[in-house]
């Protein structure tokens, strides 16, 4: 007595990957569109705390200044005669977007207020100075 085989239980030995494959490629799109969301300046800051604080949810460019002075943007470090350049190119690609300035609470106020004036002169009046609210928490 011979057994046979018959063809039917060699397609139930396949795999079908299509499922996988639609996983992965929504998993791929997912991540890249989540990324492109967060923005950083490039250094930790040490918030001001400020009562009156409104969250604002739309900066596209966020320009930091540390406590020694030195001002990032995109994870880079800036001289200020590079920031209004910088800031006209990147509103350039992004007209709708708006300037978050996150300065540390020890930065010299005259460094601050330098960068807010070139990103005046930059054509970007809608600038902000991020705070943190008195509770702590970050906004």
């Amino acid at each position: 007595m011979r057994r046979r085989h018959s063809s039917g239980s060699e397609s139930m030995a396949r795999i079908n990957v299509v499922p996988l494959v639609d996983v992965m490629v929504f998993l791929l799109i997912f991540f890249v569109s989540t990324a492109s969301f967060l923005k950083e300046a490039g250094i930790e800051v040490n918030r001001p705390i400020a009562q009156t604080v409104a969250k604002q949810e739309k900066g596209n460019i966020i320009i930091a200044i540390s406590k020694d002075g030195e001002i990032w943007l995109d994870k880079r470090q800036l001289d200020i005669r590079m920031v209004r350049p910088t800031v006209e190119r990147m509103h350039a690609e992004n007209p709708e977007g708006s300037v978050i300035i996150v300065a540390d609470r020890e930065a010299a106020t005259g460094t601050t207020v330098q960068v807010m004036d070139q990103v005046r002169l930059a054509g970007i009046a809608n600038v902000s100075i991020a705070a943190s609210r008195e509770g702590g928490g970050a906004n």
